[in-house]
């Protein structure tokens, strides 16, 4: 009769050398996600202070501040980043209707404050602005070398204006991809005026995000939920023209405008 052939399998101690680096690993996890969510939690009362409305105020008009994007303190704190597309062409002089910046406060009564144009690029469809009185907390720019497509982020602004009171709301998403803005269509016939423009003057990469984003998120800061960074900042309606001109019904795709852009616009403007 043939002898049985032993199999050696893991020992006692190696049972236990598994079981207690599972344990630490467990424990690891279980400590780490709270940490990271009051990570985030911190981050979004932080970059709250940063966050404004921009508008115009008429102090005959009802109401007598008009939103139309939103905007955040950079550099100095003097200044505001947002959307060009946002700034009014003109304003009405003889009512002395004036581009201001109302800074939320939820114990007391909303701030105005007068700003004035101090850089805008068409190309990018990005404003910098420059307000009066004490500086606000500024967040800070990060390149595009720190932005990674799977990336978590977090975006801060006024979704739908001023309907249900001017009270920042934030979002989570992903960066879903980092694309370019324009890309030629299969079929040359197919190219639109603004992105045959485009693809001239250059096409440059933007953020798509996995999240969803509404009108008056047009300027909200997309930054990093550890960091507080800005990666980018939300553009619902150059991106969308541009990038979805050959649908005939617009996605709800998220896009942003990378955060190096606006530096270099503030860095043209000193």
């Amino acid at each position: 009769m043939p002898a049985a052939t032993l199999v050696s399998g893991p020992t006692a101690r190696e049972h236990l050398r598994r079981s207690v680096g599972a344990l630490v690993a467990f424990l690891g996890l279980l400590f780490t996600v709270p940490t990271l969510a009051d990570n985030a939690i911190i981050t979004i009362e932080r970059v709250k202070g940063s966050v404004v409305a921009v508008g115009t105020f008429e102090r005959t008009r009802v109401p007598a501040f008009q939103f139309r994007a939103t905007g955040f303190a950079i550099g100095d704190g003097s200044l505001i980043a947002t959307n060009a597309h946002a700034l009014p062409a003109t304003l009405d002089s003889e009512r002395r209707e004036s581009l201001v910046v109302l800074i939320p406060a939820s114990e007391r009564e909303p701030q105005l404050r007068d700003a004035r144009e101090l850089a805008v690029d068409p190309g990018t469809d990005l404003a910098v602005l420059k307000i009066n009185g004490a500086p606000l907390p500024a967040l800070k720019l990060a390149g595009l070398e720190s932005t990674r497509e799977g990336q978590s982020v977090l975006f801060t602004g006024f979704p739908i204006g001023g309907v249900l009171g001017m009270f920042a709301a934030t979002h989570r998403g992903m960066i879903a991809a980092i694309t370019p803005i324009a890309i030629p269509p299969p079929v040359a016939a197919n190219l639109e005026t603004r992105v045959v423009r485009r693809l001239m003057t250059g096409s440059f990469p933007v953020l798509q995000l996995d999240a969803t984003a509404y009108p008056g998120n047009s300027g909200s800061p997309v930054y990093d939920p550890e960091t507080g960074e800005v990666l980018g900042i939300i553009n619902m309606v150059f991106v969308k023209g541009t990038k979805e001109s050959a649908l005939t019904q617009p996605s709800g795709i998220t896009y942003a405008i990378p955060a190096k852009h606006l530096q270099a616009l503030v860095n043209k403007a000193h």
